[in-house]
């Protein structure tokens, strides 16, 4: 008699427990990424051939290339993210160096679903570019060209060090959009 006692109390238990609701898949959810607030302040690149305004968000690290001269990265420490960008003097080299650009750009047409362009252009300050968005999970979703196209020619491409998730970044890839554009209206050549 106790073992059916025993069997039995084990099955109501197993109900009570058991009849609990149904469990249901969660959606795949993603870290919150907080933006920070920003302003702007002129960079203090006295020995460059280039000025601009950036975030107070980020900084500037010198990058020694062999033999380049005022490459830099922007780094922006709390989004993870950098700004690789470039500058080579123009000397009548203006079509090879636009075309090296497009190349590097163009090597993420395997991985982007679109990559439209808008020109840009500031009479004022004599800086004429490209800016170009890329679409999908590609490793460097902004790039940009500024040039003056008889002195100075001036790259950036935006990189997240972390695997290229469109949806998941996309709070860091408008931030720093807008700081792009802020980069390339502000831009003036020394």
């Amino acid at each position: 008699m106790k073992y059916w006692q025993y069997i039995v109390g084990v099955m109501l238990c197993s109900i009570l427990v058991g009849c609990q609701r149904t469990a249901m898949p969660k959606p795949y959810g993603y870290f919150r990424i907080a933006i920070p607030d920003t302003s702007y302040a002129e960079v203090q690149t006295l020995h460059y051939p280039y000025a601009f305004r950036l975030s107070t968000n980020a900084y500037i690290k010198e990058r020694q290339e062999k033999g380049e001269q005022y490459w830099i990265d922007i780094q922006y420490p709390t989004l993870n993210a950098t700004i690789h960008c470039s500058y080579k003097p123009v000397e009548n080299n203006l079509r090879i160096l636009s075309r090296d650009a497009q190349e590097f750009l163009y090597k993420h047409t395997t991985v982007a679903s679109a990559i439209p362009v808008q020109e840009y252009g500031n009479a004022a300050n004599n800086v004429w570019g490209l800016y170009y968005e890329l679409h999908g999970n590609t490793a460097t979703p902004i790039q940009f060209v500024l040039t003056d196209s008889t002195k100075h020619f001036f790259r950036g491409s935006v990189y997240c060090n972390s695997v290229p998730n469109q949806d998941s970044l996309a709070p860091i890839y408008d931030y720093l959009r807008k700081d792009v554009r802020v980069l390339m209206e502000s831009m003036k050549w020394r």
